[in-house]
């Protein structure tokens, strides 16, 4: 039963993760967005139907200042 709810849940986040990053203009304000509400890089990936490695490099070249 734990594990019905649990895959329920996961469900709910994904489909609420689609819906407020829909009208984003690209992916990497979307991994950003989705990083700072707490999801995992393998989450975010598969919400967003890409690679955990091109979410965590977008993520590192977010997280830098401009210009360096």
């Amino acid at each position: 039963m734990a594990d019905d709810i649990s895959s329920k849940l996961d469900i709910l986040i994904k489909l609420q993760a689609a819906a407020l990053t829909a009208s984003m203009p690209s992916s990497k304000d979307k991994i950003l967005f989705l990083d700072s509400a707490g999801l995992r890089p393998t989450l975010i990936a598969e919400i967003l139907g890409t690679t955990a490695n091109h979410v965590n490099v977008t993520l590192s070249k977010g997280r830098k200042p401009k210009g360096k």
